[in-house]
């Protein structure tokens, strides 16, 4: 019974470790995100009329292979290092997991 008591504590110790945001990224969020930082340049969702000619759409990078999360996340982290014209956002690290999420989503 002892051990089952500290077992359970020690679990309960351990989910409340765990940050609120460790679920996993959270691609609504990603959502708010690309419609605020990234649609000025990018096509990021169904429907939207207008972005730059010479800028992929958020489908277009979900449907190629090559760009994958590591890819993204470095050229969301340190554009500069991926030979993009991005500015640099400046954003989290929480913020580019949700913002990849949301990319992923628009896969056709």
């Amino acid at each position: 019974m002892r051990r089952w008591g500290l077992a359970g504590l020690t679990a309960v110790l351990a989910l409340a470790a765990i940050p609120a945001g460790a679920a996993g990224p959270d691609a609504a969020n990603g959502a708010r995100l690309a419609k605020r930082w990234c649609a000025e340049c990018h096509v990021v969702a169904p429907g939207q009329a207008q972005a730059s000619a010479d800028v992929p759409a958020f489908s277009a990078i979900a449907a190629d292979p090559t760009k994958t999360v590591d890819l993204l996340t470095t050229v969301l982290t340190v554009p500069e290092k991926a030979h993009t014209r991005m500015q640099n956002l400046n954003l989290s690290r929480v913020e580019i997991a949700d913002l990849i999420a949301y990319i992923r989503t628009q896969k056709p």
